[in-house]
């Protein structure tokens, strides 16, 4: 088959969306399948990975996090598109977020009866203006052209579903269980000196409640010195901040570690003792919990509705009130102090997050344009 993956994301930047395409895309080609990837960009790609670039993504705040998308609804009327869909002839166009302006719907706007245009809806959010104000205007028949209609998870389909009911297939996002579970991956040497290592992976965003986790772990640390917190992400004005408030109030042995490479990043989980996400919200699912599970690294993150489609509490890993910096703090105390809990939960979790390797997620992917394309022959 001629599969079109299309990004609404600035293809120059990392992120969860584009590295769902990028593996897709890879599984896909392995299966003997042509695939080609639509998405905006904010300068030049080396286009080595097949990228159709169109529109210039710019950075606009939304959600409580910077998003690089195209704004221009120049895009909707754009000719290069309708060209583009009626000289490769597409079987599948599989528009991931078809609802975020500006390329996705531009895409969805061109694609004619013959091809089969499938979604996938990744985010949750407690609601959306934007759904209700265009749904009567625009969006009621873009959805009507979905022949196809995915969610990542549970707490993604509840929200989706409350604008647009209908049929979704829940296909979850995967992970490279072979990179984070590998028994070649090593820890770190300067974090296996005895010290218990607490470890925050992500972007320092209000959303992702790493405020909790500075106090918990303040708390924690009076009673346990022997303990550690390292946190992994992109050295930005938030975690500058962090970064102050650490060396002020003096709370000892925070490493603020900055950007993991490629390379990095599982041995960051197999330095760990715990890990730890206290986000707040606005979570459809929990991708770092299924990296750290991979690991074999206890995850203690928040109930959140994304989260708790991923953990279950008390087996794989243990969930906490959101906001609740003091019962953050006692389950962080409880399982730093518990081995036994921490292994039987490590081990729990790299069984479940086997179920989500991409070679699994692909298949199930595929398996589902086989079954739509099925049901248009009869």
């Amino acid at each position: 088959m001629k599969i079109a993956l299309v990004s609404p994301y600035d293809f120059a930047y990392p992120g969860g969306v584009n590295n769902h395409i990028l593996h897709l895309r890879e599984h896909f080609i392995r299966m003997g399948h042509e695939i080609k990837i639509i998405a905006p960009s904010s300068r030049p790609l080396n286009n080595s990975q097949n990228v159709i670039v169109i529109g210039k993504a710019v950075p606009i705040r939304a959600s409580g996090s910077i998003v690089r998308v195209p704004v221009s609804p120049n895009l909707l009327f754009s000719q290069k598109i309708r060209q583009l869909l009626a000289r490769e002839r597409f079987d599948v166009v599989h528009i991931h977020e078809p609802f975020l302006p500006v390329l996705g719907t531009a895409v969805l706007h061109h694609c004619s009866s013959r091809e089969l245009v499938v979604a996938t809806f990744h985010a949750f959010r407690s609601n959306s203006w934007g759904y209700v104000f265009w749904k009567p205007i625009i969006l009621n028949h873009w959805f009507r052209k979905l022949e196809g209609k995915i969610v990542v998870s549970r707490a993604a389909m509840d929200f989706i579903s409350r604008y647009f009911p209908g049929e979704y297939e829940i296909i979850p996002n995967g992970i490279d269980f072979a990179r984070f579970a590998g028994v070649d991956v090593q820890p770190i040497p300067e974090f296996c000196d005895g010290k218990l290592n607490v470890l925050f992976v992500g972007r320092i965003e209000k959303r992702k409640g790493f405020k909790y986790l500075l106090g918990a772990y303040q708390r924690v640390k009076q009673g346990m010195p022997d303990i550690r917190l390292i946190v992994v992400g992109p050295q930005d004005r938030s975690l500058q901040k962090f970064r102050r408030i650490a060396s002020e109030q003096n709370i000892r042995d925070v490493v603020f570690a900055g950007y993991a490479s490629h390379e990095d990043l599982p041995r960051y989980y197999k330095s760990a003792d715990v890990f730890c996400s206290p986000a707040t919200g606005k979570e459809s699912f929990g991708l770092v919990l299924l990296e750290a599970m991979a690991a074999g690294t206890p995850p203690v993150a928040s109930s959140i509705a994304g989260y708790a489609g991923v953990i279950k509490h008390g087996k794989d890993g243990i969930l906490v009130k959101p906001k609740d910096e003091t019962a953050l703090a006692d389950v962080l105390k409880q399982v730093l102090n518990d081995r036994s809990l921490r292994e039987r939960m490590g081990e729990a979790g790299r069984i479940k997050a086997a179920e989500y390797s991409w070679n699994t997620v692909a298949e199930r992917v595929m398996g589902y344009y086989q079954q739509l394309l099925s049901s248009r022959k009869r």
